[in-house]
């Protein structure tokens, strides 16, 4: 392949924002072992200890911040997560946001629990609508099955959730059966995420990493079920050429700047990261009508995959 020219900072156009949200790392252990985890490297880092978070969200709410995603790693299986969400609370954060793999809340007692510490969001990923498709990805045997029923017990509580799956090889096609079984699930809403190729994803990536251009009509199938349902619906990473004429669904347009406190750093604004950094935009873009809006695919897509599935509107 060819090296690929790719756009600059000094072609984006960027507008400064006012940050509400910080997006609180408590560590990187897991109780599954997803094929197309970006952390996995990080996992060595191992987790915060409970006074250093509440020092963080202290800190945070002090800099202006108003909410907070406590995510890792995977936030359930932390013996202090009611006293971080209940400290969260106590602290003066009104949103309280809990990014995680679902399955601890497949125990109905716990999401009590949760519910009475303060949580106000909660944001499980699910990545198949069979456990075969799920599990396969996770490498955990029973965590499709504990996780749809945490998404289960969470909806029926009355809590907001909002699901994420992490679109690869294995579960492309699927996508419109996996909507259905959401859009039963009654969450609020739903996310295709095209996989970002870090940590295990690009280990991995022969395996599970598919054309975008291959993927994108079943995800915008997917997207088509829940809003005939009357759900909310984003997709995330695709670019615009490939989106039509689901533009108005992509994640770009909504994601909030916000502060990233993982163990090792902090960054001050990740919506900055992602578009100069992470993602990427090529000069055959320059055309385009969504040019201003659409951030292109991460970066390492297009160095293992090249650029000619990406053509200006």
């Amino acid at each position: 392949m060819g090296k690929l020219s790719l756009l600059s900072q000094q072609d984006f156009v960027e507008t400064p924002a006012v940050i509400r949200r910080v997006d609180l790392k408590v560590g990187y252990k897991c109780s599954n072992n997803c094929l197309f985890c970006v952390v996995a490297d990080k996992r060595p880092l191992g987790e915060k200890t409970t006074d250093q978070i509440k020092r963080e969200l202290v800190e945070s709410f002090r800099e202006g911040k108003t909410e907070v995603v406590l995510t890792g790693g995977e936030v359930g299986i932390r013996p202090d997560i009611l006293e971080l969400v209940a400290f969260a609370r106590q602290t003066g954060f009104s949103e309280v946001q809990l990014q995680t793999n679902g399955r601890r809340f497949a125990d109905e007692a716990f999401c009590k629990d949760v519910i009475r510490a303060g949580i106000t969001m909660f944001a499980p990923a699910l990545h198949g609508p069979t456990a075969a498709v799920h599990d396969g990805l996770t490498r955990a045997p029973g965590s499709w099955r504990q996780t749809v029923l945490g998404i289960h017990n969470m909806c029926r509580l009355g809590v907001k959730t909002f699901t994420n799956t992490v679109v690869t090889k294995q579960n492309y096609r699927h996508l419109p059966a996996l909507a259905k079984l959401l859009v039963k699930l009654d969450v609020v809403q739903f996310q295709f995420a095209f996989v970002h190729i870090q940590g295990n994803a690009m280990a991995y990536h022969k395996k599970i990493v598919p054309k975008i251009s291959a993927a994108a009509p079943f995800i915008k199938q997917g997207l088509k079920i829940g809003l005939r349902a009357g759900k909310n619906v984003m997709v995330e990473a695709v670019p615009f050429c490939l989106l039509a004429p689901y533009e108005r669904f992509a994640s770009e347009f909504y994601i909030p700047p916000t502060q990233c406190k993982e163990i090792h750093q902090t960054v001050a604004n990740f919506d900055i990261v992602r578009k100069f950094q992470a993602k990427t935009k090529f000069p055959a873009c320059k055309p385009c009508r969504w040019f201003a809006q659409c951030e292109g695919p991460w970066i390492e897509y297009p160095q293992l995959f090249g650029s000619e599935e990406f053509k200006p509107v």
